[in-house]
């Protein structure tokens, strides 16, 4: 079960790679979570905040992987509505679903309150406000359901242990080197702060509707954000050569 030497064939290299791609892949919604929530902190404590929930996300996973009776049991349905049955994984991804909509809806509003340069209290709502511990809290909910997701489709795709590890190892490294970047990118964009605020909210839809039964290839929602993150991109581009331009007749 636990191997090492499974990851030196050249079946293991091969679930190795595919699997490690495939939590990489699964692990985009994760980061931008937490690189949004990391901009409602200090700006001392944004990277440490950011390190640390996506190291928890680690912690996590490596631990469920470690109770692959408890997690298969987890797909067992616990009662019936309706003639849908409910698992204790259904539930976990109805509630985190719930949580991811609720939450981007009210980022939104705040960047909307933001653009405006109003809120309810008449003024901007501060950058850097929300607490350390409130904000890590945050990131650990999210990361349960998105360690669930992912342990459960690691189950699926590899069948030694160590190798679900390594995968998760290595997915999680990628997270932690690009975080940064990726946190500071959304930060000095706004318009890129709502785009990915609209992706999380999908994702958040396709965990409802998997926990009613409904599952809906996640590759549909990438494939439209990253025609919509291209456009963006372009528009970015566009600008910038138009105020180049303007400040050079100027």
């Amino acid at each position: 079960m636990f191997d090492p030497r499974v990851l030196f064939t050249a079946e293991g290299l091969a679930s190795l790679v595919s699997l490690a791609v495939m939590e990489i892949v699964l692990g985009i919604d994760n980061i931008i979570f937490v690189a949004i929530l990391s901009q409602k902190v200090a700006p001392l404590l944004r990277k440490r905040v950011r390190r640390l929930g996506i190291s928890l996300a680690l912690v996590l996973r490596v631990g469920l992987l470690l109770t692959l009776s408890w997690i298969m049991g987890l797909t067992k349905p616990l009662f019936h509505v309706a003639g849908l049955g409910f698992s204790g994984r259904d539930l976990v991804l109805l509630v985190g679903g719930l949580f991811l909509m609720g939450k981007s809806v009210h980022e939104l509003h705040e960047r909307m309150e933001e653009a405006t340069g109003e809120d309810d209290k008449g003024g901007s709502p501060a950058e850097g406000s929300a607490g350390f511990l409130s904000t890590l809290v945050q990131i650990l909910l999210l990361d349960i359901v998105f360690s669930l997701d992912s342990v459960i489709t690691a189950v699926g795709m590899a069948r030694a242990v160590v190798i679900m590890i390594a995968a998760m190892v290595i997915a999680v490294g990628v997270m932690l080197i690009f975080a940064d970047a990726i946190s500071e990118f959304i930060g000095r964009h706004p318009t890129m702060k709502v785009l990915a605020l609209s992706f999380l909210m999908l994702i958040g839809f396709l965990l409802v509707a998997d926990a009613f039964g409904k599952h809906i290839d996640r590759g549909y929602v990438y494939f439209a954000m990253g025609f919509a993150l291209a456009v963006e991109i372009y528009n970015m581009r566009t600008r910038k050569k138009a105020r180049a331009r303007h400040k050079g007749q100027a």
